[in-house]
């Protein structure tokens, strides 16, 4: 296989990795975020209490985007195992 072909997956795949971790990340950073606010504003420093709610938006970002998410990875592996399977012929 030319490593051209092999570098230009690897980009794809790359860029498919951050866009699927997006939403999940970003609901992360601003439930964080609104968190950290709360804290600051009632001087509560508990380390749980920064982790559970952060813990609970992933799991509902990954329940909202998790069929999108597989639909990506579906389309981005068929594209990559067709191109292998034309550069073999």
């Amino acid at each position: 296989m030319d490593s051209a072909i092999v570098m230009e997956i690897a980009i794809e795949s790359l860029l498919v990795t951050a866009k699927i971790a997006m939403p999940i990340l970003g609901a992360a950073l601003l439930a964080g975020i609104l968190v950290g606010v709360l804290q600051a504003a009632t001087s509560i420093q508990e380390m749980t209490l920064s982790f559970i709610p952060k813990l609970a938006v992933m799991a509902l970002s990954l329940a909202v985007f998790g069929e999108w998410q597989l639909s990506v990875l579906m389309e981005h592996f068929e594209v990559v195992f067709e191109r292998v399977r034309n550069f073999d012929r």
